[in-house]
C-alpha cells in the first residue's frame, strides 16, 4: 500500500506521542515525567554538560530546561555546582540516579510494547532508515 509523505509524517508523529503518552503514565508512579526522565539519562551520559548542552540534547530552550533544572534541584534529583566563569553545570544526585534505575526499566516496556512488535530485522531496518532520515545531510530547512 502506497502512502503520502503526509500520512507516513503524521504516522511517526503519533507513534511519538503514543510512546510519550505511556511512558509518562508509566513514570507517573515514581514521581517523574518522561522530561525529568530524559533530562537524568542526559545527565548521566554527558557529566559537567551545559545547560545549553543539556537543553538541546532534551529538544528544550535554554530557558525551559532552566526552569525544569530548578523543578529537579528542588526535588533533589539534581545538583547545581559552578563552572569556569558564569557557568553553571548540574550533576546527578544519588536520588536522581536512583530513580533513573527505577524508570528506564518502565520506559523500556512501554517501547518493548510498541517497537517490540516488530522482527529483528524490521526493527534494524526502521533504525537504520531513522538514522539515514536524521543525518545532516537530510535536515529539514
Amino acid at each position: 500500500m502506497s502512502r503520502t509523505l503526509q500520512e507516513v509524517g503524521l504516522g511517526v508523529k503519533r507513534l511519538q506521542v503514543r510512546h510519550h503518552r505511556a511512558i509518562d503514565a508509566r513514570l507517573a508512579s515514581l514521581g517523574i515525567s518522561l522530561v525529568q526522565w530524559d533530562a537524568l539519562r542526559h545527565l548521566a551520559a554527558n557529566p559537567g554538560a551545559s545547560l545549553h548542552d543539556l537543553a538541546q540534547l532534551t529538544f528544550q530552550s535554554d530557558q525551559a530546561f532552566g526552569a525544569l533544572a530548578g523543578r529537579m534541584v528542588e526535588h533533589g534529583l539534581i545538583e547545581r555546582a559552578p563552572g569556569p566563569g558564569r557557568a553553571v553545570h548540574h550533576r546527578i544526585t544519588a536520588r536522581g540516579r536512583r530513580l533513573l534505575a527505577q524508570a528506564s526499566p518502565l520506559v523500556d516496556e512501554v517501547l518493548a510494547a510498541s517497537l517490540g512488535t516488530l522482527s529483528e530485522r524490521q526493527l534494524a531496518l526502521f533504525g537504520d532508515l531513522l538514522d539515514r532520515l536524521l543525518r545532516p545531510d537530510a535536515s529539514v530547512h
